[in-house]
């Protein structure tokens, strides 16, 4: 259960400003001792809330998300499945997906710290590792170069010597991107589907409902006749996993 725990608190206690100064009690050793446990408990709420927007931001939640609001978009089916089943299902696939980074952080950098083998500031640079490693393998050279003009950072000789202020801005442009690439791929046979009833309609003149509306059954058939869930997540997992 704590390793659970850790696996959903490791976005925050590694892109959060305040990271490297902040754990919840005093048997973290990254906060100083002279901190009240109100003050600990107040760092730790504002962790809390940064939570959710670093997990939709730097891990494959982002991706899943935009693709499956997309194929909610292209079946026409408007809120089925609902927000709460799309947000569910992309926060468990994330979950599988994170797992292996999070363990191997968790062993390399956060024990280390709670034995006092490393301060702070030295696990935060070995935890930062892996998850720069990670955030590499989908970042695309384009938008790195982007931001690295932005921020005036000097062009690094490794990709590991990125600084995560340029490598996570950069991961979420290139997820977007990916999504809406996936989704336009996903909106294809749907529209195909609407061409032709649209066309079959109005040839004989059933003018009295809307095309959307005499199509949807078929694209709702279509789906589920090729196992479209199966394939849609299929594909995600597997574009995470090369």
């Amino acid at each position: 259960m704590r390793r659970l725990f850790c696996c959903l608190l490791l976005p925050a206690a590694l892109s959060a400003a305040g990271a490297r100064a902040a754990a919840p009690l005093q048997a973290l050793p990254a906060l100083p001792k002279d901190l009240s446990t109100p003050m600990q408990i107040i760092i730790l709420m504002t962790l809390l809330t940064l939570l959710p927007a670093i997990i939709m931001s730097i891990t494959p939640f982002l991706r899943i998300s935009i693709v499956l609001h997309f194929l909610r978009q292209a079946m026409g089916t408007q809120t089925a499945p609902s927000n709460q089943v799309l947000l569910a299902l992309s926060l468990f696939l994330t979950t599988v997906l994170v797992a292996p980074l999070a363990s191997q952080i968790y062993a390399e950098a956060w024990q280390p710290m709670e034995r006092g083998e490393l301060t702070a500031s030295q696990a935060w640079d070995t935890g930062a590792k892996p998850l720069k490693t990670y955030l590499g393998r989908f970042v695309r050279e384009k938008d790195v170069r982007l931001f690295l003009d932005i921020t005036h950072a000097p062009a690094p000789r490794t990709p590991a010597d990125l600084d995560l202020t340029v490598l996570a801005p950069a991961y979420m442009l290139s997820e977007m991107r990916a999504g809406f690439q996936i989704g336009a791929i996903l909106f294809l046979p749907f529209l195909l589907v609407d061409i032709v009833v649209a066309s079959v309609t109005l040839s004989i003149g059933m003018v009295q409902l809307p095309p959307v509306m005499v199509s949807a059954p078929f694209k709702i058939l279509l789906f589920v006749l090729v196992d479209g869930w199966n394939l849609t997540i299929g594909s995600l997992m597997k574009g995470f996993a090369l």
